[in-house]
């Protein structure tokens, strides 16, 4: 993959939503849903060297070379949504710039025990905070984290 260009391109995005919101104040132009998703499956996925499953594949976006599936999510809100317990999650905070902040990466269950006892919402999806993430982050040790190689 080519590092730079998904960069350049991702800015390229975000540079068309800062015009837009420059020439209708008040007005956000935020990326999100399927494209925030898409994007943030992409950078991580060459980030991390990940092998991308098909869209929409149930359960895990990504899996790494060592067989791990990996969960991955993205935001530009002070959230992420899981259905379910991944085995492996990645979570990060998309910037304008092409870049991202890592929140989260580490075994899924660490995630997932914040939810225990809490029933679950009306949609299906548990919501935790990106603070929260970054608490939990700190849990993780070197050896649960998958290598950043870009």
């Amino acid at each position: 993959m080519d590092h730079q260009r998904i960069r350049a391109l991702v800015e390229r995005i975000y540079s068309a939503v800062q015009e837009l919101e420059a020439m209708f104040l008040g007005r956000l132009f935020t990326p999100d849903g399927h494209m925030v998703g898409s994007i943030g499956e992409c950078l991580v996925a060459d980030a991390y060297d990940l092998e991308l499953m098909p869209a929409s594949n149930k359960g895990y976006d990504a899996r790494s070379r060592d067989g791990k599936r990996v969960e991955i999510k993205a935001t530009q809100s002070r959230s992420v949504a899981f259905r379910s317990e991944p085995e492996h999650t990645i979570a990060i905070r998309i910037l304008r710039d092409g870049h991202f902040e890592e929140l989260y990466n580490g075994p899924g269950h660490l995630v997932w025990r914040h939810f225990q006892g809490k029933p679950l919402p009306s949609n299906g999806q548990h919501q935790i905070s990106l603070q929260k993430l970054r608490l939990l982050n700190q849990e993780v040790t070197d050896a649960d984290r998958l290598p950043r190689v870009a």
